[in-house]
């Protein structure tokens, strides 16, 4: 009964998002404030009615309900508990509520910590976001249904995939569904300003933090992504332009060109246009990636079950939010046009320009590599696929021009900059990376593209220290204070600058990790009995032995490989051949060893039915870890910036010329 329960709030909440789409409508034409009150008041419902019915599904899996399909089809009484409850994003149906779950919270809290500051933005807030819950509850209830029932009730489940039994997996979808969500918050109120012709820079200053958050939840989705895809599918690296991992990596591109681009609005008043696109474009291309995902036209391991109706719904609404947002803007765009313009192509707004556009044409080369194959099949032509030589070869100069610009766009004055100042800005950055690139030709790394990223890397890392100490050198010599305490003062008075600079060494120090990890990964594969040894680079790895293992839903084989180094034993590995025995599923363990910032890595991918040898696959992966050393320090770098302190207006000026002129006491007149 419980279940029915779950169903029936999740089907009223259906109901209340109507209510968020047709009282700020009404709101706004009787220019009546009480309709949008009960519109906030539908907004905070269906939250509610939405967590009763995750908490109901949940409370499902726990006690081991087989009678609803979808806990049938991803659990298994034999599962731990902790993928019992990951069990619920670990299908098509749960994973679309789980979405509808946090598009609820995101619309609940935005509602309201903005009702007073933010009055005019209400009704076509609550309008937006109704509309969006409104469109996946369709989906949910009537073609992905997690509270369908099975009769006659099965015995037990047919288990979580084991591919998504891991720690990693738990939490990669809610982080990545974090920020594919959170997108929605800065594209309503985007679509606010639109509609309501408040075109200025409010809405950018409202959304700021919230953008940081979905950008940042975001990267750190990805990044989990390719930890887990590292060790968990045995391939020996964490980033393969699988098209569902480009259905992520496709808004991350556009938020991120997004989050530069408004620096020139702010500062300058200009890009107005440009900037409501980005966000558009950002928040469909997380609906483009549902539909990717979801429709299962794609074939992928992190992609969901194929069905016609499903991919034809999501694909429907996507086409109305594209026709609805981009219309719109097209409508508005003559009174978007700025009076400012650019004085100079050697700026600080020319550069943010160029970054924009390596950015979008980072986004195109992705963008075709992942949809030319679908195109292909679609008209029947020959089957193709893009893997990562075409990605090599297009996107890495791309990101290599974008990594430069981090080094001169920050530090070049804005509206024109002089060849004087141009030549004293880059010529200590110049001859740090062209002492840096020789040094590391004498050391063996003679590769071009090694060198060339390496000489980008060392040449914006010379530009942000430079700007670094002269930061923290101002504050100190301001406040009579040390350096390091100049440079928390820094932080105190400019903390987006600070925060910017943090995101950026956080981008070099990845870079270096992939440069490395990528164009020096050593590599043995082979067929081995125990008793036999292999040598790799310095590294002796000996297989000891070979015997059985079982675990609480599977068993398999697990090897005994130690390893020296200069005679001595510096390791002991267990690669693991697993296979599950409910859903009849093989899996690749590995075994790892962290060495000097780096991985030494070992499956094997083949066991002999007998035990008596094993295929066995040997990686060393130097500085590995820097890939994701370098997305921990972005991470800490935009949490500085979302929890920043907050510098209050001595003064607000009120606005008498609101949108709703009857005002309810709960809402306050809008400030300027």
């Amino acid at each position: 009964m419980s279940i029915e329960l779950g169903h029936f709030a999740v089907v009223t909440a259906l109901v209340l998002s109507f209510v968020g789409i047709i009282t700020p409508i009404i709101g706004l034409k009787t220019r009546n404030a009480t309709w949008v009150v009960v519109g906030r008041r539908a907004m905070i419902s269906m939250f509610i009615l939405l967590t009763v019915g995750m908490a109901i599904l949940i409370y499902g899996y726990v006690t081991e309900d087989y009678s609803v399909k979808y806990i049938y089809a991803t659990s298994n009484s034999k599962l731990p508990i902790f993928y019992k409850v990951a069990g619920l994003w670990g299908g098509h149906e749960g994973s679309l509520l789980l979405w509808a779950w946090i598009l609820s919270l995101y619309s609940m809290l935005a509602t309201l910590i903005h009702w007073k500051s933010q009055p005019v933005v209400m009704p076509y807030l609550i309008l937006i976001e109704s509309i969006v819950l409104c469109g996946f509850l369709l989906l949910i209830l009537f073609l992905s249904n997690p509270f369908e029932r099975i009769f006659p009730v099965p015995l037990d489940g047919k288990d979580l995939n084991p591919l998504l039994q891991d720690p990693a997996m738990v939490v990669h979808p809610p982080l990545l569904y974090l920020g594919y969500v959170g997108l929605s918050i800065p594209f309503s109120f985007a679509m606010a300003a639109l509609f309501s012709g408040r075109l200025g820079e409010e809405w950018l200053k409202a959304t700021q933090r919230w953008t940081v958050f979905a950008w940042t939840c975001l990267s750190c989705g990805i990044l989990m992504g390719g930890y887990w895809a590292y060790y968990e599918l045995g391939w020996g690296g964490y980033w393969g332009w699988d098209p569902v991992e480009n259905a992520a990596f496709m808004p991350w591109l556009v938020v991120t060109a997004f989050l530069h681009s408004t620096m020139v609005q702010e500062k300058r008043k200009m890009f107005k246009v440009w900037n409501l696109f980005l966000i558009i474009l950002a928040f469909s291309l997380s609906l483009i990636g549902t539909f990717l995902v979801r429709s299962g036209i794609l074939s992928s391991v992190h992609s969901f079950a194929a069905d016609p109706g499903r991919g034809v719904f999501i694909l429907g609404f996507v086409c109305f939010m594209l026709l609805l947002s981009f219309g719109t803007l097209i409508l508005r765009s003559a009174k978007l046009k700025s009076t400012v313009r650019m004085e100079s192509m050697v700026s600080r707004e020319s550069a943010f320009l160029f970054n924009n556009l390596f950015f979008l044409v980072a986004l195109m080369t992705v963008f075709v590599g992942t949809l030319y194959p679908l195109l292909m099949e679609v008209l029947e032509m020959q089957k193709v696929s893009v893997g990562a030589p075409y990605y090599n070869a297009v996107f890495m100069p791309v990101a290599l021009g974008l990594i430069f610009l981090m080094g001169v766009g920050p530090y070049i004055p804005w509206r024109k900059s002089n060849s004087k100042n141009n030549k004293k800005l880059l010529k200590l950055p110049l001859m740090v990376s062209l002492a840096a690139v020789a040094i590391f030709f004498v050391l063996g790394v003679q590769k071009p593209y090694a060198l060339t990223g390496l000489a980008v890397v060392f040449f914006v890392l010379t530009a942000i220290f430079t700007d670094f100490n002269k930061v923290s050198a101002f504050w100190a010599k301001r406040e009579k204070i040390s350096r390091i305490q100049g440079f928390f003062s820094a932080y105190r008075g400019n903390p987006r600058r600070i925060t910017g600079i943090i995101i950026h060494l956080g981008v070099l120090v990845m870079v270096v990790g992939i440069i490395f990890s990528s164009m020096y990964q050593a590599e043995k594969i082979l067929i081995m009995k125990p008793g036999e040894e292999v040598t790799l680079k310095s590294f002796r790895f000996r297989m000891s032995k070979l015997y059985g293992v079982t675990g609480v839903n599977w068993g398999g084989q697990e090897a005994l490989v130690d390893v020296y180094q200069e005679g001595k034993i510096i390791a002991q590995m267990h690669p693991q051949k697993r296979f599950y025995t409910v859903s009849q599923t093989p899996t690749t363990e590995t075994a790892i060893h962290h060495l000097n910032m780096g991985h030494l890595f070992v499956t094997i991918p083949e066991v002999a039915p007998d035990g008596t040898w094993a295929r066995v696959r040997i990686l060393h992966n130097p500085l590995v870890l820097w890939v994701w050393y370098g997305g921990g320090i972005m991470a800490i770098g935009a949490f500085m910036n979302i929890f920043r302190r907050v510098r209050r207006r001595s003064s607000q000026v009120t606005d008498t010329a609101g949108m709703l002129p009857e005002v309810s006491p709960n809402i306050a007149q809008p400030t300027r």
